[in-house]
């Protein structure tokens, strides 16, 4: 049986440790050499540790990878399981849906006021904008996890 996989949520979660990385230690070397440091790094880190953490997640839910009590589920015959497997799935949708939802408004009440970012000066939105568009992922992925669940496609670690 094949792994399902979520290519763009790998490549984003690669690109925002690579980075990371290398901003972190183009800082460390410029501190270093200099005592100065670049302003820019903190910022970037954060969002990027944000990115990192919603790709991740994605990348999770899509292979059924996240933590769950399976003891009641594996002890069910099929027709309740299938019912828990539905609100499983409905309950994730749900809270995703909220976060794509309010990510989403929050993101264009931060392009209509024109904000900008405290230590850069950049237009917040920037920022804010990944929040919607990573659950939006996530959504998908809920929604693709719970239909192979239900088809037998995927097993729960035992």
């Amino acid at each position: 049986m094949k792994r399902p996989d979520a290519r763009l949520e790998r490549l984003l979660a690669t690109l925002a440790i690579l980075i990371i990385s290398l901003i972190s230690l183009a800082n460390v070397v410029v501190r270093y050499l200099t005592g100065g440091s670049f302003a820019f790094t903190e910022e970037f880190s954060v969002f990027l540790l944000v990115v990192l953490t919603f790709a991740g997640a994605s990348v999770a839910l899509r292979r059924n990878g996240h933590l769950r009590i399976a003891m009641l589920e594996q002890a069910l015959p099929w027709a309740p399981r299938r019912a828990l497997i539905l609100f499983q799935g409905a309950c994730g949708l749900a809270v995703l849906g909220l976060i794509t939802w309010y990510g989403a408004r929050m993101t264009w009440q931060e392009i209509q006021w024109g904000s900008l970012s405290p230590g850069l000066g950049l237009p917040q939105w920037w920022y804010l904008a990944w929040l919607p568009l990573l659950s939006g992922l996530m959504l998908l992925r809920q929604g693709q996890q719970t239909l192979d669940r239900l088809r037998g496609r995927l097993e729960d670690e035992s």
